[in-house]
Protein backbone atom coordinates (compact mmCIF):
# COMPACT_ATOMS: atom_id res chain seq x y z
CA UNK A 1 0.00 0.00 0.00
CA UNK A 2 1.41 3.26 -1.47
CA UNK A 3 1.40 6.76 1.15
CA UNK A 4 -1.74 7.61 -0.89
CA UNK A 5 -3.46 4.56 0.77
CA UNK A 6 -2.10 4.84 4.14
CA UNK A 7 -4.05 8.15 3.72
CA UNK A 8 -7.05 6.94 3.24
CA UNK A 9 -7.17 4.48 6.21
CA UNK A 10 -6.40 6.79 8.97
CA UNK A 11 -7.15 3.63 11.33
CA UNK A 12 -4.42 1.75 9.78
CA UNK A 13 -1.89 4.06 9.53
CA UNK A 14 -2.55 5.10 14.02
CA UNK A 15 -2.47 1.12 14.39
CA UNK A 16 0.69 0.98 12.27
CA UNK A 17 2.54 3.76 14.13
CA UNK A 18 1.08 2.29 17.40
CA UNK A 19 2.68 -0.99 16.94
CA UNK A 20 6.17 0.56 15.35
CA UNK A 21 6.73 2.45 18.30
CA UNK A 22 5.75 -0.71 21.02
CA UNK A 23 8.37 -2.34 18.48
CA UNK A 24 11.34 0.34 19.03
CA UNK A 25 10.64 0.46 22.62
CA UNK A 26 10.67 -3.06 23.10
CA UNK A 27 13.76 -3.13 20.64
CA UNK A 28 16.63 -3.33 23.18
CA UNK A 29 15.62 -6.37 25.16
CA UNK A 30 15.42 -8.67 22.26
CA UNK A 31 18.89 -7.54 21.23
CA UNK A 32 20.61 -7.87 24.44
CA UNK A 33 19.27 -12.00 24.03
CA UNK A 34 21.90 -11.61 21.19
CA UNK A 35 24.61 -9.46 22.99
CA UNK A 36 24.63 -6.29 24.88
CA UNK A 37 27.36 -4.85 21.86
CA UNK A 38 23.93 -4.92 19.43
CA UNK A 39 22.28 -1.76 21.53
CA UNK A 40 25.28 -0.02 21.59
CA UNK A 41 25.33 -0.72 17.58
CA UNK A 42 21.32 0.72 17.85
CA UNK A 43 22.56 3.40 19.68
CA UNK A 44 25.55 4.32 16.78
CA UNK A 45 22.76 3.68 14.04
CA UNK A 46 20.63 5.98 15.83
CA UNK A 47 23.38 8.75 15.96
CA UNK A 48 23.56 8.33 12.34
CA UNK A 49 20.38 8.70 11.54
CA UNK A 50 20.44 12.06 12.93
CA UNK A 51 24.01 12.85 11.37
CA UNK A 52 21.81 11.78 7.86
CA UNK A 53 18.56 13.72 8.83
CA UNK A 54 20.41 16.96 8.83
CA UNK A 55 22.47 16.21 5.89
CA UNK A 56 19.61 15.48 3.54
CA UNK A 57 18.54 18.95 4.42
CA UNK A 58 21.38 20.49 2.63
CA UNK A 59 21.70 17.61 0.12
CA UNK A 60 18.32 16.33 -0.41
CA UNK A 61 15.84 19.34 0.25
CA UNK A 62 18.42 21.99 -0.65
CA UNK A 63 20.62 19.86 -3.80
CA UNK A 64 23.49 21.60 -1.64
CA UNK A 65 26.87 18.84 -1.97
CA UNK A 66 28.14 18.69 1.36
CA UNK A 67 31.39 16.38 1.99
CA UNK A 68 32.33 18.06 5.31
CA UNK A 69 28.48 17.57 7.24
CA UNK A 70 31.54 15.82 10.07
CA UNK A 71 32.97 19.29 11.05
CA UNK A 72 29.42 19.87 12.56
CA UNK A 73 29.51 16.77 14.42
CA UNK A 74 32.76 17.49 15.22
CA UNK A 75 31.51 20.95 16.92
CA UNK A 76 28.40 19.44 18.92
CA UNK A 77 30.89 16.96 20.32
CA UNK A 78 32.95 19.09 21.46
CA UNK A 79 31.23 22.14 22.93
CA UNK A 80 29.82 19.06 25.05
CA UNK A 81 33.02 17.63 25.70
CA UNK A 82 34.33 21.20 27.15
CA UNK A 83 31.48 22.55 28.88
CA UNK A 84 31.11 18.55 30.68
CA UNK A 85 34.36 17.45 31.52
CA UNK A 86 36.96 18.50 34.05
CA UNK A 87 38.97 19.98 31.16
CA UNK A 88 37.72 23.18 32.33
CA UNK A 89 36.34 22.13 35.63
CA UNK A 90 32.67 23.07 34.25
CA UNK A 91 29.83 20.44 34.41
CA UNK A 92 26.95 22.12 32.98
CA UNK A 93 23.54 19.98 33.16
CA UNK A 94 22.85 18.41 29.28
CA UNK A 95 19.84 20.23 28.67
CA UNK A 96 22.22 23.21 28.84
CA UNK A 97 24.89 21.67 26.53
CA UNK A 98 22.85 20.56 23.84
CA UNK A 99 21.45 23.28 22.30
CA UNK A 100 24.60 25.54 23.12
CA UNK A 101 26.33 22.82 20.94
CA UNK A 102 23.26 23.00 18.00
CA UNK A 103 23.76 26.73 17.64
CA UNK A 104 27.45 26.87 17.56
CA UNK A 105 27.17 24.02 14.76
CA UNK A 106 24.39 26.17 13.46
CA UNK A 107 26.88 29.02 13.52
CA UNK A 108 29.63 27.34 12.15
CA UNK A 109 26.93 26.63 8.83
CA UNK A 110 26.57 29.67 8.49
CA UNK A 111 30.40 30.19 8.21
CA UNK A 112 30.65 27.50 5.71
CA UNK A 113 27.32 28.52 3.45
CA UNK A 114 27.97 32.23 3.33
CA UNK A 115 30.84 32.38 1.01
CA UNK A 116 29.80 29.53 -1.27
CA UNK A 117 26.36 30.49 -2.17
CA UNK A 118 27.52 31.17 -5.94
CA UNK A 119 29.46 27.55 -5.90
CA UNK A 120 27.02 24.43 -6.50
CA UNK A 121 28.30 20.76 -8.05
CA UNK A 122 31.93 19.64 -8.31
CA UNK A 123 33.09 22.86 -6.57
CA UNK A 124 31.07 23.32 -3.36
CA UNK A 125 32.19 19.65 -2.87
CA UNK A 126 35.65 20.35 -2.60
CA UNK A 127 35.15 23.34 -0.43
CA UNK A 128 33.09 21.99 1.81
CA UNK A 129 35.63 18.93 1.84
CA UNK A 130 38.33 21.28 2.82
CA UNK A 131 36.21 23.11 5.72
CA UNK A 132 35.59 19.76 7.11
CA UNK A 133 39.43 19.21 6.80
CA UNK A 134 40.37 22.47 8.68
CA UNK A 135 38.13 21.68 11.88
CA UNK A 136 39.86 18.24 12.14
CA UNK A 137 43.04 19.50 11.75
CA UNK A 138 42.26 22.96 14.17
CA UNK A 139 41.28 20.73 16.74
CA UNK A 140 44.42 18.50 16.21
CA UNK A 141 46.37 21.54 17.14
CA UNK A 142 44.50 23.83 19.15
CA UNK A 143 46.54 22.52 22.13
CA UNK A 144 49.12 25.39 22.91
CA UNK A 145 49.34 28.28 23.68
CA UNK A 146 46.57 27.92 25.16
CA UNK A 147 44.73 24.45 25.28
CA UNK A 148 41.26 24.60 23.84
CA UNK A 149 41.23 20.71 22.81
CA UNK A 150 44.08 19.07 23.73
CA UNK A 151 45.37 18.05 20.70
CA UNK A 152 45.64 14.64 19.47
CA UNK A 153 45.30 13.02 23.22
CA UNK A 154 41.50 14.12 23.21
CA UNK A 155 39.20 15.54 26.17
CA UNK A 156 38.61 11.97 28.55
CA UNK A 157 35.97 11.86 31.97
CA UNK A 158 33.09 13.54 30.05
CA UNK A 159 29.72 13.71 31.98
CA UNK A 160 27.28 11.39 30.99
CA UNK A 161 23.36 12.62 30.95
CA UNK A 162 22.47 14.11 34.20
CA UNK A 163 18.82 15.31 35.50
CA UNK A 164 18.32 16.62 38.64
CA UNK A 165 21.92 17.87 38.82
CA UNK A 166 22.06 21.93 40.22
CA UNK A 167 25.98 22.07 41.65
CA UNK A 168 27.44 23.27 37.68
CA UNK A 169 31.09 23.18 38.89
CA UNK A 170 31.60 19.92 41.25
CA UNK A 171 31.47 16.80 39.11
CA UNK A 172 31.97 14.81 42.43
CA UNK A 173 28.30 15.96 43.59
CA UNK A 174 25.95 15.12 41.02
CA UNK A 175 22.36 14.26 41.94
CA UNK A 176 19.49 12.98 40.23
CA UNK A 177 18.95 10.53 37.91
CA UNK A 178 22.38 9.61 35.86
CA UNK A 179 21.57 8.36 32.04
CA UNK A 180 24.72 5.93 31.18
CA UNK A 181 24.28 2.40 29.54
CA UNK A 182 23.41 1.29 26.60
CA UNK A 183 19.68 0.94 27.67
CA UNK A 184 19.35 4.23 28.86
CA UNK A 185 20.75 5.75 25.99
CA UNK A 186 18.39 3.46 23.63
CA UNK A 187 15.38 4.96 25.14
CA UNK A 188 17.12 9.00 25.08
CA UNK A 189 18.57 8.33 21.57
CA UNK A 190 15.14 6.91 20.66
CA UNK A 191 12.97 10.39 21.75
CA UNK A 192 15.47 12.54 20.22
CA UNK A 193 15.49 11.01 16.81
CA UNK A 194 11.94 10.88 16.97
CA UNK A 195 11.49 14.51 17.57
CA UNK A 196 14.07 15.66 15.02
CA UNK A 197 11.79 13.16 12.69
CA UNK A 198 9.04 15.11 13.33
CA UNK A 199 10.90 18.39 12.80
CA UNK A 200 12.31 17.39 9.78
CA UNK A 201 8.63 16.09 8.16
CA UNK A 202 7.13 19.68 8.99
CA UNK A 203 10.27 21.50 7.48
CA UNK A 204 9.69 19.02 4.05
CA UNK A 205 6.00 20.21 3.84
CA UNK A 206 6.07 24.07 5.20
CA UNK A 207 6.72 26.83 2.67
CA UNK A 208 10.58 26.73 3.61
CA UNK A 209 10.75 23.09 2.32
CA UNK A 210 9.10 23.69 -1.14
CA UNK A 211 11.36 26.58 -1.31
CA UNK A 212 14.25 24.17 -0.71
CA UNK A 213 12.59 22.02 -3.43
CA UNK A 214 12.42 25.20 -5.40
CA UNK A 215 16.06 25.63 -4.91
CA UNK A 216 17.37 22.55 -5.67
CA UNK A 217 15.19 21.66 -9.06
CA UNK A 218 16.12 25.32 -10.62
CA UNK A 219 17.79 28.12 -8.42
CA UNK A 220 17.10 31.25 -11.37
CA UNK A 221 13.51 30.11 -11.50
CA UNK A 222 13.01 29.84 -7.60
CA UNK A 223 14.81 33.63 -7.68
CA UNK A 224 12.40 34.48 -10.36
CA UNK A 225 9.20 33.38 -8.27
CA UNK A 226 10.65 35.41 -5.61
CA UNK A 227 12.14 33.47 -3.12
CA UNK A 228 15.23 34.73 -0.95
CA UNK A 229 18.00 32.00 -2.90
CA UNK A 230 20.52 33.55 -0.30
CA UNK A 231 19.08 33.20 2.83
CA UNK A 232 16.85 30.08 2.09
CA UNK A 233 20.16 28.71 1.91
CA UNK A 234 22.22 29.69 4.44
CA UNK A 235 19.23 28.30 6.57
CA UNK A 236 19.84 24.52 5.02
CA UNK A 237 23.38 24.64 6.16
CA UNK A 238 22.30 26.06 9.40
CA UNK A 239 19.37 23.60 10.58
CA UNK A 240 21.37 20.94 8.69
CA UNK A 241 24.41 21.80 10.88
CA UNK A 242 22.47 21.97 13.87
CA UNK A 243 21.39 18.24 13.81
CA UNK A 244 24.90 17.77 13.65
CA UNK A 245 25.62 19.40 16.55
CA UNK A 246 22.96 17.61 18.63
CA UNK A 247 24.34 14.22 17.26
CA UNK A 248 27.47 14.86 18.63
CA UNK A 249 26.71 16.01 22.13
CA UNK A 250 24.90 13.40 22.50
CA UNK A 251 28.04 10.91 20.87
CA UNK A 252 30.51 12.96 23.48
CA UNK A 253 28.04 12.20 25.98
CA UNK A 254 27.73 8.13 25.72
CA UNK A 255 31.62 7.88 24.45
CA UNK A 256 33.23 9.84 27.41
CA UNK A 257 35.87 10.20 25.46
CA UNK A 258 36.11 12.74 22.12
CA UNK A 259 39.39 12.92 20.09
CA UNK A 260 40.33 14.43 16.42
CA UNK A 261 40.28 10.87 14.76
CA UNK A 262 36.24 10.05 15.60
CA UNK A 263 35.61 12.93 12.92
CA UNK A 264 37.99 11.50 9.54
CA UNK A 265 36.71 12.02 5.99
CA UNK A 266 35.51 8.53 5.98
CA UNK A 267 32.39 9.53 8.03
CA UNK A 268 31.54 12.27 6.10
CA UNK A 269 31.45 10.03 3.33
CA UNK A 270 29.45 7.55 5.52
CA UNK A 271 26.78 9.68 6.18
CA UNK A 272 26.62 11.04 2.43
CA UNK A 273 25.99 7.53 1.22
CA UNK A 274 23.37 6.52 3.64
CA UNK A 275 21.44 9.40 2.09
CA UNK A 276 22.14 9.02 -1.51
CA UNK A 277 21.72 5.04 -0.75
CA UNK A 278 17.53 5.36 0.78
CA UNK A 279 17.20 8.28 -1.37
CA UNK A 280 17.72 11.68 -1.10
CA UNK A 281 14.99 14.12 -0.10
CA UNK A 282 12.90 11.32 1.20
CA UNK A 283 12.90 11.02 5.41
CA UNK A 284 12.08 7.29 5.38
CA UNK A 285 14.66 6.45 2.74
CA UNK A 286 17.12 8.46 4.40
CA UNK A 287 16.05 6.71 8.00
CA UNK A 288 16.54 3.16 5.97
CA UNK A 289 19.97 4.15 4.29
CA UNK A 290 21.37 5.01 8.21
CA UNK A 291 20.45 1.59 9.74
CA UNK A 292 21.52 -0.54 6.89
CA UNK A 293 24.66 1.37 6.50
CA UNK A 294 25.27 1.22 9.84
CA UNK A 295 24.35 -2.72 10.79
CA UNK A 296 24.57 -4.41 7.93
CA UNK A 297 28.50 -3.82 7.97
CA UNK A 298 28.29 -4.98 11.65
CA UNK A 299 26.40 -8.08 10.47
CA UNK A 300 29.11 -8.64 8.38
CA UNK A 301 31.94 -8.50 10.53
CA UNK A 302 30.28 -11.31 12.66
CA UNK A 303 29.84 -13.45 9.99
CA UNK A 304 32.58 -13.51 7.70
CA UNK A 305 35.24 -14.85 10.30
CA UNK A 306 32.94 -18.19 11.32
CA UNK A 307 32.07 -18.62 7.36
CA UNK A 308 35.81 -18.50 6.25
CA UNK A 309 36.92 -21.98 8.85
CA UNK A 310 33.89 -23.39 7.98
CA UNK A 311 35.27 -23.36 4.04
CA UNK A 312 38.39 -23.50 4.62
CA UNK A 313 39.27 -24.23 8.20
CA UNK A 314 41.47 -21.25 8.56
CA UNK A 315 40.80 -17.60 7.55
CA UNK A 316 42.44 -16.95 4.09
CA UNK A 317 41.75 -13.36 4.38
CA UNK A 318 41.34 -10.74 7.04
CA UNK A 319 37.60 -10.45 7.98
CA UNK A 320 37.46 -6.21 7.98
CA UNK A 321 39.09 -6.78 4.34
CA UNK A 322 36.19 -9.51 2.98
CA UNK A 323 33.63 -7.02 4.84
CA UNK A 324 34.43 -4.37 3.16
CA UNK A 325 35.07 -5.79 -0.14
CA UNK A 326 31.35 -7.38 0.24
CA UNK A 327 30.43 -3.46 1.53
CA UNK A 328 31.70 -2.00 -1.55
CA UNK A 329 30.10 -4.33 -4.35
CA UNK A 330 26.99 -4.25 -2.53
CA UNK A 331 26.73 -0.56 -2.93
CA UNK A 332 27.62 -0.64 -6.70
CA UNK A 333 25.01 -2.93 -6.97
CA UNK A 334 22.33 -0.79 -5.55
CA UNK A 335 23.41 2.24 -7.48
CA UNK A 336 23.42 0.96 -11.13
CA UNK A 337 20.07 -0.77 -9.88
CA UNK A 338 18.50 1.47 -7.90
CA UNK A 339 20.32 4.91 -9.06
CA UNK A 340 17.59 7.21 -7.26
CA UNK A 341 17.86 5.08 -3.70
CA UNK A 342 15.96 2.33 -2.17
CA UNK A 343 13.13 4.88 -1.05
CA UNK A 344 13.45 7.60 -3.64
CA UNK A 345 11.34 10.63 -3.14
CA UNK A 346 8.67 11.14 -5.66
CA UNK A 347 10.65 14.06 -7.41
CA UNK A 348 13.37 11.57 -7.92
CA UNK A 349 11.14 8.77 -9.02
CA UNK A 350 9.61 11.58 -11.69
CA UNK A 351 13.04 12.63 -12.72
CA UNK A 352 13.98 8.85 -13.85
CA UNK A 353 11.05 8.17 -15.59
CA UNK A 354 11.40 11.32 -17.53
CA UNK A 355 14.94 9.85 -18.71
Amino acid sequence: MNLAGWKRHPAALRAGLVLLAVALVLLPFALTQIGTSWVRIANLAMLYVLLALGLNIVVGFAGLLDLGYVAFYAVGAYAYALLASPHFGLHLPFWIILPIGAALAAMFGILLGAPTLRLRGDYLAIVTLGFGEIVRIALNNLSRPFNLTNGPKGIAGIDPFQLGRVDFSASDSLAGFTISGPMKYYWMLLGVMLLIIVATLRMQNSRIGRAWEAIREDEIAARAMGIDTRNIKLLAFAMGASFGGVAGGMFAAIQGFVSPESFVLVESVMVVAMVVLGGMGNVAGVILGAVLLSFVPEILRWTVEPLQQALFGRSLIEPEVIRMLIFGFALVVIMLYRPAGLLPSAVRKRELAER
